[in-house]
């Protein structure tokens, strides 16, 4: 009754979806202002809740990410490309990678491309694809005269693409690989009958570095793995490529980026594709390749193969760095914008989650609490995005600031000293995460005083103002657009 309603109501039932997580968002943020004067006790309820979560949060990001971080180190050291050699199917396998670009510098090219020099994989059993838009003009076409002469004879097969502007397509990553990989198998299977069958895809972005023994790795778990078509694969995306030369509040950032994605891939149960990532051509041809009316296309491609698969897609941590750029631009304020949009559209996945909870509610061959915990766990992350700052950082306070009624009972004064107790052992956690994320860093090309070597920890005085400007703000910036209808365009992260 329910699938069937949803079908026959779809447009409505998309919109309704779609105004919910800013309903949800800013319904939680004004809560402890308005019900301080009406049911305090119900707001200190809620502050407890939320800081008894973030504590198990903490926590939990601690424990995981020193898990992670002790698997890379171990992946980093192991030889791949000897086990997977002794695989069956390792002469078949072929590896395309698709690298999406839109004025991206050349240099940013060439460095991700570099990187897939350096696999210690067979180059002549990768074929990379640099998928550009033509709407870039000629800036893309020097820049692919420039990428052929220097990298011909490099790899199986050099392919350029120029994704033209079409109608009903939303222009962005998303529509752009699916224009690239739809043409990557026209090549490698309808003319150079290669087996599709053993064909892996990975999408890396235009700064992407991948580490040396990626490919590899990923050939080892694509062809030991009973299921490879129902496989994406996860590498750790770390945000270091120029860490040491973008401003504090972006490092800040850049770091609990790293830190979160280093976590997640010891957190099968909620890891989800994102960024830089792997899986089969045959999967993607099965479900239609990427989306091309949508601007998320991680989350977007995984969910669209899951339920399209019966909920029998799932993805495996690969324990290997995969390095990005943190956001920069040419000036100290400049940069700081730049990491405010990039933020603002990866809080843009929110506008995914209509489609997430359609298929959820209309894919009944998919056992419910699978299909529950698959989705819900996705929605917890992106309904409390905008939320978390405004519960933890002021939660405790506002209620006995603006009711001194209540300030005087014993709820009241003992909620502080509650919600700071707890948050404040959460120190703990975060020196636990400081520490992972300095023994990933790389190191810096250039000496510095003692001084300041000394004062880069204490940047983490401004996470309280860093996480509001560039998580809280983009996040209910997304919310409130897509709940107003004011549909974000893709904006590329500037690169310098």
């Amino acid at each position: 009754m329910l699938k069937r309603f949803v079908e026959r109501y779809d447009k409505q039932v998309h919109r309704f979806l779609e105004i919910l997580p800013g309903t949800f968002s800013w319904t939680l943020i004004l809560f402890p202002f308005w019900g301080s004067f009406i049911i305090p006790h119900y707001v200190a309820y809620y502050v407890i809740f939320f800081v008894i979560f973030w504590f198990y949060k903490s926590a939990a990001l601690a424990a995981t990410s020193t898990m992670s971080h002790l698997k890379l180190n171990a992946a980093k050291r192991f030889d791949w490309l000897a086990d997977v050699g002794k695989l069956k199917g390792f002469s078949k396998i072929h590896h395309l990678v698709i690298v999406p670009t839109y004025l991206e510098p050349l240099h940013t090219i060439e460095k991700g491309l570099d990187s897939l020099v350096r696999q210690d994989f067979p180059r002549m059993q990768i074929s990379v694809c640099v998928a550009f838009e033509k709407r870039e003009g000629k800036s893309a076409q020097q820049k692919a005269r420039t990428i052929e002469k220097k990298y011909k004879g490099k790899f199986a097969n050099l392919l350029i693409s120029y994704h033209p502007d079409i109608s009903q397509e939303v222009k962005g990553k998303s529509s752009n690989q699916a224009y690239a990989g739809k043409l990557a198998k026209k090549l490698l299977v309808d003319k150079q009958k290669r087996d599709i069958n053993f064909i892996t895809v990975t999408s890396k972005d235009a700064d992407g570095i991948l580490f040396e023994k990626y490919l590899s790795a990923l050939a080892f778990k694509f062809l030991s793995n009973d299921l490879p078509h129902l496989h994406f694969w996860q590498p750790i995306v770390l945000f270091y490529n120029n860490i040491w030369q973008v401003p504090a509040p972006i490092r800040v950032m850049s770091t609990f980026s790293s830190i979160w994605q280093t976590g997640l891939n010891s957190r099968t149960d909620r890891l989800v594709n994102y960024s830089i990532y792997s899986t089969s051509l045959k999967l993607l041809d099965d479900v239609g390749y990427w989306d091309i009316d949508v601007i998320p296309e991680d989350y977007r491609i995984f969910f669209k193969s899951y339920f399209a698969k019966e909920g029998k897609v799932d993805v495996e941590p690969i324990f290997l760095p995969a390095y990005a750029d943190a956001a920069e631009s040419s000036t100290y304020f400049k940069s700081l914008v730049n990491l405010y949009e990039q933020e603002k559209r990866w809080a843009w996945g929110v506008s995914d989650d209509a489609y997430f909870i359609k298929n959820w509610l209309t894919h009944t061959e998919i056992p419910f609490w699978k299909r529950t915990i698959r989705v819900f766990k996705v929605l917890e992350d992106h309904f409390l995005w905008p939320v978390n700052w405004f519960a933890i950082t002021l939660g405790a306070t506002v209620p006995v600031i603006l009711n001194p009624v209540f300030a005087q009972t014993v709820m009241g004064q003992n909620l502080p000293r509650l919600a700071f107790g707890m948050l404040t052992f959460c120190w703990v956690f975060l020196a636990i995460i400081l520490i992972i994320d300095f023994r990933q860093r790389p190191k810096r090309e250039h000496k510095v005083s003692l001084f300041r070597k000394i004062l880069t920890p204490f940047e983490f005085v401004l996470m309280p103002v860093a996480t509001f400007i560039f998580t809280a703000l983009p996040g209910i910036d997304a919310h409130t657009r897509l709940m107003l209808g004011k549909y974000l365009e893709y904006r590329v992260t500037e690169k310098i």
